[in-house]
């Protein structure tokens, strides 16, 4: 066997010469440990010449995974889009056009009635199971709650995360899917401390607060998620952008927020309501137009609360000091 394999690379390499583009090189100190034959090196593997045992080859290529066909660096071409896990398949699932072609030229009638037909069973052929439906059922509703909010793709990625999760727990057995999507969404933004309100996601959601508060306490309870507390000092930012305060007035108020939560001013009261306390303060000081009804209004809140808040930041000790 090892000589008629030594036999046919004399005859290949008889037949094309030296035609080979990769530099082949021959270790003569080097032997195979299988055979004890003689080590070929390349550009590509390093192999023996009597047995074929690939001692080495190269390891995995970390460079970018487009290629250009040109000198222009707008034609980078891709195989397509990364992995995700806001779909159900990953993001791994097959388009069929509709009315052009790869090169851009208009399709036939015969061409698209066949292509009508593809989609359809294409369509019914996407789910495995009722649990796949579920799945991609649940991932667009988190996709459209966290871009209806102006989320990050990290946080919708989160949360999509967590919808999965609870569907591996068997955790959407008796409750329904908008429910356990809205309540993964809630549950990211309060494990990463981000100021959103139970309201905001119930005005975006399919169902009503009762339904994701339940589904939001069974996630926490069943997966033990790292919640944090929710701060005033956290819907500041948002608040401020939403009012059209300057940044003095906003600095000012995140100090206030802060100041307060540390000499526990802020336990049982809230967190937006005292945030829009600490703007509406803030704007007095600095003298900007900024009403109590305005600053209630964005923070969900009624004047009476922005008031009794406000009492509240004028009686800290020593509040003109930071």
């Amino acid at each position: 066997m090892q000589n008629a394999l030594r036999v046919f690379r004399m005859a290949t390499s008889e037949i094309y010469g030296q035609t080979f583009d990769e530099d082949v090189s021959s270790d003569r100190t080097a032997t195979c440990a299988e055979c004890g034959g003689q080590v070929r090196t390349n550009s590509i593997e390093t192999a023996c010449e009597d047995c074929g045992l690939i001692i080495d080859e190269p390891q995995i290529d970390h460079g970018p995974e487009w290629r250009s066909y040109n000198e222009k660096t707008d034609s980078q071409k891709r195989v397509g889009p990364p992995r995700t896990v806001a779909r159900h398949d990953n993001g791994l699932s097959t388009e069929i056009g509709r009315w052009r072609d790869g090169n851009g030229n208009q399709l036939a009638g015969s061409k698209r009635s066949r292509l009508s037909r593809m989609r359809r069973e294409h369509s019914r052929g996407r789910f495995g199971s009722k649990a796949d439906r579920n799945l991609a059922y649940g991932l667009g509703e988190v996709r459209r709650i966290t871009s209806a909010l102006g989320l990050s793709e990290s946080i919708r990625n989160q949360a999509c995360q967590l919808f999965r999760s609870a569907q591996n727990e068997d955790l959407l057995r008796g409750r329904s899917i908008e429910a356990i999507a809205a309540g993964s969404v809630y549950a990211t933004c309060r494990c990463n401390g981000l100021g959103r309100t139970i309201e905001e996601i119930v005005a975006l959601a399919r169902v009503n607060q009762q339904r994701v508060m339940n589904a939001y306490k069974v996630l926490n309870q069943e997966l033990g998620l790292p919640t944090q507390p929710i701060r005033p000092s956290g819907f500041v930012p948002r608040l401020a952008s939403e009012l059209g305060v300057s940044d003095l007035v906003r600095h000012r108020a995140q100090r206030l927020a802060e100041h307060s939560e540390t000499v526990d001013k802020t336990v049982g009261v809230r967190p937006s309501g005292f945030a829009a306390a600490c703007l509406y303060w803030a704007s007095q000081e600095y003298g900007h137009p900024l009403t109590q009804r305005s600053a209630a209004d964005a923070a969900n809140v009624t004047p009476t609360t922005v008031r009794a808040h406000r009492d509240t930041i004028e009686g800290l000790p020593l509040w003109t000091s930071f």
